[in-house]
């Protein structure tokens, strides 16, 4: 397993790792530190949910007393949203879904990103005694600025990295657990800008939320500031910096984070971070209040659609329609069959062809009924 092959280059350099070998049940593991000192991991993979579990994993494992480790990782497209924010307001799910672009609940704080392999992704971790966010951002302009001079990056007070003191080429977030803490923050090197604007932008109207707020920033790729710079480039000027900066060797372990040997438990994790109980029932209870114009030849109506989801479940529901364009029963049935059920499209447009079949026999009411079905189905 490559990572095991990397752990036996690092015994014979003598460096401060060592694999060790444990059951399922030790308290041990193979990524275990030996005495102080630290790592720079990469891992292999582009996936975001193993990415973020190996996260988990190592802040979960990994005893880092006296320990400072760095992970690298990119993903292919995804977006990732904080620990206690609402999906519906951050972000554009239905074109997330017609690009195939993946949806992911972090276990950190902060606001939405963007992630694609534009994206350089890196996560401190320290003891929760050494958790220091602005130490770990400095670290990170000091590598740019020999790398490239004349480029101009800074910190902020809000603790992200602004190019040229407008445009934000870096978010960052931090989970402090018992004893444990990282500190992750993305760096954009040559992402396309054009879908991260897009997918960031939430069409949903009249949703009320006490779900943490992202705060819009204009961004720019350090790509379009100096075109012969690459992602590659970059994380190698990181990674001699921090070795620097901690005496380690510039030696890199690469992670397969499908490796069970090497990171026990690491299956489920992932497995968690992908459900939909994980990625959309952790939301904080929100409400959904707007109207639309329906038509149906000559005919045309205004519903007001009033929804409450709880855990991501519908908790009530009420939908307003003239009585002269579809009978109140009609719709009256429909909102009391999608409570308790997900505030999800797939879900509705199952539900609705099944209450269909219960519709009178009428071809205009068949018809008006799938309007407003597919109207409150695109609300979600």
């Amino acid at each position: 397993m490559l990572i095991r092959r990397a752990f036996d280059i690092c015994v014979k350099k003598q460096h401060v790792f060592k694999s060790v070998v444990s059951s399922p049940h030790s308290t041990l593991s193979p990524l275990n530190l030996e005495g102080g000192g630290g790592a720079i991991l990469k891992s292999l993979s582009t996936n975001v949910y193993e990415n973020l579990a190996v996260e988990d994993w190592i802040h979960d494992n990994i005893d880092l007393q006296g320990k400072n480790i760095l992970f690298l990782w990119r993903n292919s497209s995804a977006v990732v949203i904080g620990r206690h924010q609402n999906p519906w307001q951050e972000c554009n799910l239905k074109l997330m879904r017609e690009h195939g672009i993946q949806l992911a609940r972090r276990r950190s704080g902060g606001g939405t990103v963007y992630h694609d392999m534009g994206n350089i992704n890196m996560t401190f971790f320290t003891n929760k005694k050494k958790y220091d966010r602005m130490k770990n951002l400095n670290m990170i302009t000091k590598s740019l600025n020999k790398l490239r001079p004349q480029m101009d990056v800074r910190p902020t007070e809000r603790l992200d990295l602004l190019l040229n003191g407008h445009f934000k080429v870096s978010g960052t977030a931090a989970k402090l657990g018992r004893t444990n803490a990282y500190h992750h923050c993305t760096l954009l090197c040559n992402s396309d800008r054009a879908l991260l604007s897009s997918v960031l932008k939430s069409p949903c109207q009249g949703l009320k939320s006490n779900a943490t707020p992202s705060v819009p920033s204009p961004v720019k790729n350090l790509l379009e500031e100096d075109p012969t710079l690459d992602c590659g480039i970059i994380m190698d000027s990181i990674v001699t910096e921090y070795t620097k900066q901690y005496g380690l060797d510039h030696h890199i372990i690469l992670i397969e984070p499908k490796d069970e040997a090497t990171l026990p438990g690491i299956s489920k994790m992932t497995q968690d971070l992908q459900t939909w109980e994980w990625v959309f029932g952790k939301t904080p209870k929100f409400s959904v209040s707007t109207s639309f114009k329906l038509g149906y030849k000559l005919s045309s109506a205004m519903v007001t659609l009033n929804i409450a989801v709880k855990n991501g479940t519908i908790d009530s529901c009420n939908i307003k329609l003239p009585q002269h364009w579809l009978p109140s029963e009609m719709c009256e049935h429909l909102a009391s069959h999608l409570i308790g059920n997900k505030f999800c499209p797939s879900e509705t447009t199952r539900l609705t062809s099944a209450l269909l079949r219960t519709c009178p026999q009428s071809e205009e009411l068949h018809h008006k009924w799938n309007i407003l079905c597919e109207n409150v189905a695109s609300v979600m």
